[in-house]
């Protein structure tokens, strides 16, 4: 079964695919933001390599990384259409389509990385999983995209009372809006590659982001004060689309589920390493990082943002749920 995929806007991807996809019976195409070498793109590159092993051959995954495909919410939407075969997205664009998507990105709802691997590697990650099954994708597994918290050029934060009137950027998001405006700060959304300029001349104190982000975007070098506060710690998904899925053999999508969930622990350990990497080259640069902190004052002041957005007996129930779990 050959299957040839018209990608919108990538001709020259998509001749390169068609010279790959000779070797292969079935050819998936996977669609990333994230530049090459990044743990996401590397795990679903190692789920693609044991993929044509075990089939012998018959299945291959190529990865499209850097949005080569399309941004992200372009991405989703080609995969639930069937023009991309797989997709790794964040749980953000999702919010409005899947609402459990929305419960898992609120702040402080996971006490920690592995309190969200348990939640979303469980009944509440299968829960969530026929959410999407709803729109047309098919969950192959969680990955990890990492621990958000905040950084700033003014000071330390190691109390809900230091970030009292302080400018933070933000995603372009309702939730974080009303996170930063709980803890008393000021929300300034903006796009991402606006950030390093703004926090250099004053514009905004600080923003908020993951350790790999912070080191890579060279924010530590106008922000040196980073807070292990952890308010988000936000899961992934690697789905494939219903349409692709549907054209394998129930021994393939077996198989392809398998080497999914497998590349999951490939994926997280790729992540932990690149962590430390990025730690220590913040450090080295003279970066102060912030880790003993009492987070619960933080969590008690999400009470007006939770009473907003968990106002469903449905929301409610998950998030007891995703809260009760071990």
């Amino acid at each position: 079964m050959t299957r040839t995929l018209l990608i919108c806007g990538t001709i020259l991807a998509g001749g390169a695919s068609a010279a790959f996809a000779a070797d292969c019976e079935v050819q998936l195409r996977s669609a990333d933001t994230h530049p090459d070498g990044y743990p996401t793109v590397e795990a679903v590159r190692w789920l693609g390599t044991q993929l044509k092993e075990r089939s012998q051959g018959r299945i291959c995954v190529e990865v499209f990384p850097a949005s080569a495909l399309g941004e992200e919410k372009d991405a989703i939407e080609q995969t639930q259409f069937g023009v991309i075969d797989m997709v790794r997205a964040s749980f953000g664009p999702f919010n409005n389509l899947v609402p459990e998507t929305q419960i898992v990105s609120l702040p402080y709802i996971f006490r920690s990385a592995d309190h969200m691997h348990k939640v979303m590697d469980g009944p509440i990650g299968d829960q969530i999983a026929e959410g999407f099954a709803k729109h047309d994708l098919v969950v192959l597994g969680y990955y990890d995209g990492g621990a958000r918290s905040f950084y700033n050029s003014q000071k330390p934060i190691k109390e809900v009372a230091d970030l009292k009137g302080m400018k933070f950027r933000v995603m372009q998001s309702d939730v974080f809006v009303d996170m930063m405006s709980a803890l008393g700060a000021n929300a300034t959304p903006m796009p991402y590659g606006e950030v390093y300029s703004s926090i250099q001349t004053g514009v905004i104190d600080g923003a908020e982001n993951n350790q790999p982000s912070y080191d890579t975007s060279g924010h530590a070098e106008v922000a040196k004060y980073y807070t292990l506060d952890e308010h988000l710690i936000m899961p992934e998904v690697l789905a494939v689309s219903k349409l692709s899925w549907e054209k394998l053999s129930p021994e393939d999508q077996a198989l392809l589920k398998e080497v999914g969930q497998e590349s999951v622990p490939v994926m997280r350990d790729l992540w932990n390493k690149k962590v430390a990497e990025s730690e220590a080259a913040v450090v080295k640069a003279g970066a102060e990082i912030t880790r003993d902190i009492d987070k619960q004052p933080f969590i008690d002041a999400m009470a007006p943002v939770y009473e907003k957005y968990v106002a469903t007996p449905e929301a409610k129930d998950l998030v007891a749920k995703i809260q009760a779990t071990e």
